[in-house]
């Protein structure tokens, strides 16, 4: 990305550092899979697996199509079938009921953008808070949302549907900063933008760490951008975690062109394919 506003393009290092400047990541997990696996019928989408990710990190979740990576997310929120396994908010198990007190700290922006293309930016990015009646704080986060993305602000006015593939991944993104989560999830960001588009959307990723210190879990098939900007990262492939560890050690590896040419030896070959 360019630098805007007197910023420059922003690239984390592999020093497992935290997002924001001064923070010190916690040695626990604020939010915690423990030995979750979904299914779908009869289909394996999740298979025993165990992700986590600290207060101030961005960690990425990869793997080839199929692996589960946007299965870790819906199990993370309660839209997947958990069959087996636990999920931790803050140390404490959620429940089916707890799901949706947890969504109030938890912002979830999803594979490929789902805006509201009749309305205004303005009215999407009021999306993102539906609950919230205090105008001076909707005024307040909007303005804030703007600073960060001056694209939205020039644009305000404009129908959703007016706006180019990178620019709605940037409402979406604002929208979802819209919420004040302590965690933001993502889904695949820059998945059908053009590559320019692309270093920009992961540029933008980093930037909100760095600016508003927002924990982030973005799953991501874009090895080598995605790599720059995150603290760790976990590989799945059948549902399955093979590989947790800094970029720098990814890099080190041949584990993600064992996964992405089927070579990962697997525990149970019998198991059937991951769930779309």
């Amino acid at each position: 990305m360019e630098e805007q506003d007197g910023q420059p393009a922003i690239t984390r290092e592999d020093n497992g550092s935290a997002g924001a400047e001064g923070n010190v990541l916690e040695d626990s997990f604020i939010l915690e899979m423990v030995n979750v696996s979904v299914r779908y019928g009869a289909v394996s989408a999740l298979e025993d697996a165990c992700l986590g990710v600290r207060k101030g990190e961005v960690v990425a979740v990869m793997g080839p199509n199929g692996a589960g990576k946007s299965t870790v997310l819906k199990g993370l929120m309660g839209l997947a079938p958990v069959v087996a396994g636990q999920v931790y908010w803050r140390g404490e198990r959620l429940t089916s009921a707890t799901h949706e007190i947890v969504k109030h700290g938890i912002a979830f922006v999803p594979q490929g953008r789902r805006l509201f293309t009749h309305l205004t930016i303005e009215e999407n990015l009021e999306m993102g808070c539906p609950y919230l009646r205090d105008r001076p704080e909707v005024r307040r986060r909007m303005d804030s949302v703007m600073d960060l993305f001056p694209v939205l602000h020039q644009k305000r006015r404009d129908l959703a549907s007016q706006m180019s593939g990178g620019q709605q991944q940037m409402l979406a993104l604002g929208r979802g900063l819209m919420a004040n989560p302590e965690l933001l999830l993502l889904d695949e960001p820059t998945l059908g933008l053009a590559p320019n588009i692309v270093k920009e959307v992961f540029q933008t990723v980093a930037l909100i760490s760095e600016r508003l210190g927002t924990t982030i879990m973005v799953v991501e098939h874009n090895i080598k951008g995605v790599l720059d900007i995150v603290d760790r990262a976990y590989i799945l492939d059948t549902g399955r975690v093979v590989f947790e560890g800094t970029p720098a050690s990814v890099r080190e590896t041949n584990i993600l062109a064992e996964v992405f040419l089927g070579k990962v030896q697997r525990a149970d070959p019998e198991e059937p394919p991951d769930a779309p």
